[in-house]
């Protein structure tokens, strides 16, 4: 579905009604099913005409046939008609009178002529016209029509660009207002008489073709082998219409009823039901409906097993859905006023398995539909029909390039474009092709192929999800947000979101993200942002960190292996689909690591080393042996850097040689400042007292020598 196109006539857009308009005045445009206003009023104009029409030749050719010979008849009927509508009558054929049992005519090879706009071609053929009167209601002043019969007609209605109708019969063409008269319509109080006293048995199209061109919108309707019968026992009392056959190669069948068929093609608010069935989609409606700008109110009950034939039926290709969501349907109360407005209430939506019900109000705007209302639901299943299985594997393969690939099946998100909206929803559950959602609260706000889910209240995994998400179809679909989460069980949530079984834990979490792209694949790709997680109290499923880094054993793999953790916390950045980090850090009872690397959303790969920044052995050493772990996510590697390991014993050599070193320059130091003490002290002639510092011992030493030598020079005193 594709949004629709702007036209004159758009605040009377789509939503608007059923079967009747579906059939005068449907189109698809872009893929979206539209029908205009001009259609409901082009249907009601052509019902009144056709009923005049009917009224007018029935009693002129009921009272000619009285009084005059059949030829004359024929001419008369067709000057009477062409001066009342301005539309030329033709008999290509005899026309014969008929007195027994009722008073009536058969006239052959009947044809009314187009509009000069519309081409020389005639809008109505049929290769026979017979109807018939009850002559004594005549001669009351009542019309009593036994039957009236077309076989073989072909209709042609046109509405060319201008929006000019060709089945408006006007007494001036070029004046579009006024409907077409009886030629001998009596004054205006006389239709009343004439209404009241009119009744018509039987009226019947055998073998009809029409077609509906509508070349503003492109539209071009068919309907082939028509059959229709109509009951009017009286013109102020009940009717009935009965219809099918082929439109567009797509079967239909139709029964109306209404309490008041005076008041029905008059266009005011009158009972009406319909019973319909349109390739293969059916609708009923009980209520009050006026055909004059299509005003309704009632109990409306619809069910569309397939979309494609339906497309096809009003001239269109496409509209292939995921069996998932199908049949659609809608049932409840509806009202549409006629400025265009739609209201439903109590209403039940179905859409293959999800269910939703609540009120909604669709008002037209100047470029799209506005909808507006209140929804609430049990778990609501939205994944495409290429991720109905495991989310993670990205569906059916074919689709999704192999198993361990993200679904390269296209997103459809053109609904996005049919209409505005601003909704609350609250639902028990939400499936996506992202993720599932437990209890769920939102507002959903679209504006011009824009939605923006406002997560309100969202159970997700055991914990709690609050933020934006964003789907935009503006120019290519993009989806984004700004997420936070809290209390998050990882387990499921990664199990469900990329089919991975090995991380188990309490999670917070926040998140910045943008994606492109018409596929997951592209999507997951593109993906871009920035956060920040926090995990508790978990296990690594499938390996033991800590047995595998103190015994340098690769072995510690598999089933029943597993790393219990208190802690892991870090931060990222996201660029082409590719999370990277480079401040992880995992606490345990029994060790610490840090980590460093790339995780590929993507390509769906890891390449993340770990390093130990503290591991216990039985000896109490610390071990600092990097691990790689590398590979797809669905069976990633281990191994052991050795040759990280090779230089981390390097570095513990080199440590060690240089503390040798360090040991062996100090005791030759000492034992050289030993020697130069003793020394010193044997020249000074001074020993060093317990206690004393060296200083103080050379100083003191030195302080005699200097007084020894100046009692010498002063001559010992």
């Amino acid at each position: 579905m594709m949004r629709p196109r702007k036209s004159q006539s758009r605040a009377e857009n789509e939503m608007h009604g059923f079967w009747p308009r579906h059939v005068i005045g449907a189109r698809i445009d872009s893929g979206q099913l539209v029908c205009r206003a001009g259609c409901s009023e082009g249907f009601m104009r052509l019902l009144k005409a056709f009923v005049a029409m009917i009224i007018g030749l029935s009693v002129l050719f009921g009272v000619a046939a009285l009084v005059m010979p059949a030829d004359r008849i024929a001419n008369i009927a067709a000057q009477q008609f062409q001066n009342t509508t301005g539309r030329s009558l033709h008999f290509g054929g005899d026309v014969k009178a008929s007195f027994y049992p009722v008073i009536g005519a058969t006239a052959q090879s009947i044809q009314i002529g187009n509009p000069d706009w519309a081409g020389d071609a005639p809008m109505l053929s049929a290769a026979e016209m017979d109807f018939g009167l009850d002559v004594m209601a005549l001669i009351r002043g009542d019309i009593v029509v036994e039957r009236v019969v077309l076989r073989d007609p072909d209709l042609h209605l046109i509405r060319d660009a201008q929006g000019r109708t060709n089945w408006t019969l006007t007494q001036a063409e070029g004046s579009g207002t006024s409907e077409a008269a009886p030629s001998d319509a009596p004054s205006e109080a006389q239709p009343s008489r004439q209404q009241r006293g009119f009744s018509l048995a039987e009226a019947r199209i055998i073998g009809g073709n029409l077609r509906f061109e509508d070349r503003q919108s492109g539209t071009d309707l068919r309907v082939e082998g028509l059959e229709a019968g109509l009951r009017l026992p009286s013109y102020a009392g009940a009717a009935e219409l009965v219809a099918s056959g082929r439109m567009n190669g797509q079967p239909f069948q139709m029964t109306a009823q209404t309490e008041n068929a005076e008041r029905l093609v008059s266009g005011a608010v009158t009972p009406i039901t319909v019973e319909a069935t349109v390739a293969g989609a059916t609708l009923s409606f009980a209520g009050r409906a006026g055909l004059e700008a299509l005003a309704l109110e009632g109990q409306v009950t619809t069910s569309i097993p397939a979309l494609s034939p339906l497309m096809q039926l009003a001239g269109q290709s496409g509209g292939d859905i995921s069996s998932d969501f199908l049949p659609l349907g809608m049932s409840g109360q509806l009202t549409r006023t006629a400025d265009g407005r739609v209201f439903a209430r109590d209403a039940q939506f179905r859409a293959g398995g999800v269910r939703l019900s609540g009120a909604l109000d669709l008002v037209p705007g100047a470029d799209l539909p506005r909808l507006t209302g209140q929804l609430s639901g049990a778990v609501l299943d939205l994944r495409s029909a290429g991720a109905t299985g495991q989310s993670g594997q990205g569906g059916q393969s074919g689709q999704a390039g192999g198993s361990n690939g993200w679904s390269r099946a296209p997103i459809d998100a053109d609904a996005l474009g049919l209409l505005d909206a601003e909704i609350t929803l609250a639902l028990a559950g939400l499936r996506t092709d992202l993720t599932t959602l437990g209890r769920t609260r939102l507002g959903l706000t679209i504006d011009r192929a824009r939605a923006v889910f406002d997560l309100r209240e969202v159970a997700a995994f055991g914990g709690q999800v609050a933020g934006e998400f964003v789907m935009n179809n503006r120019s290519g679909l993009s989806v984004g947000g700004n997420l936070r989460a809290r209390g998050i069980d990882l387990l499921p949530l990664l199990t469900e979101l990329a089919d991975y079984r090995r991380l188990q834990g309490l999670a917070n979490a926040d998140l910045q993200f943008l994606g492109v792209g018409n596929t997951m694949h592209d999507i997951m790709n593109s993906l871009r942002g920035e956060g920040s997680l926090a995990f508790s109290q978990g296990e690594i499923i499938g390996f033991d960190l800590a047995g595998m880094l103190r015994n340098l054993d690769m072995s510690y793999m598999g089933e029943g292996n597993r790393t219990v953790y208190q802690s892991i916390n870090g931060s990222f950045t996201i660029a082409d689909g590719v999370l990277r980090n480079n401040d992880l850090r995992l606490d345990a009872s029994r060790l610490s690591v840090v980590g460093q690397g790339q995780v590929g959303l993507g390509a769906r790969n890891l390449d993340y080393r770990i390093i130990p920044a503290a591991l216990g052995s039985d000896a109490g050493e610390v071990l600092r042996v990097p691990l790689m772990i590398t590979g797809p996510w669905e069976s990633p590697r281990f191994r052991l850097d050795l040759e990280a390991l090779a230089r981390e014993q390097l570095r513990i050599d080199q440590e060690r040689l240089e503390d040798m070193a360090r040991e062996e320059a100090q005791r030759l130091e000492e034992r050289a400042r030993a020697q130069a003490e003793r020394r010193l002290q044997q020249e000074l002639g001074v020993e060093r007292q317990d206690g004393e510092r060296i200083e103080d011992t050379l100083r003191r030493g030195l302080e005699a020598e200097i007084g020894s030598r100046l009692r010498g020079l002063l001559g010992g005193n």
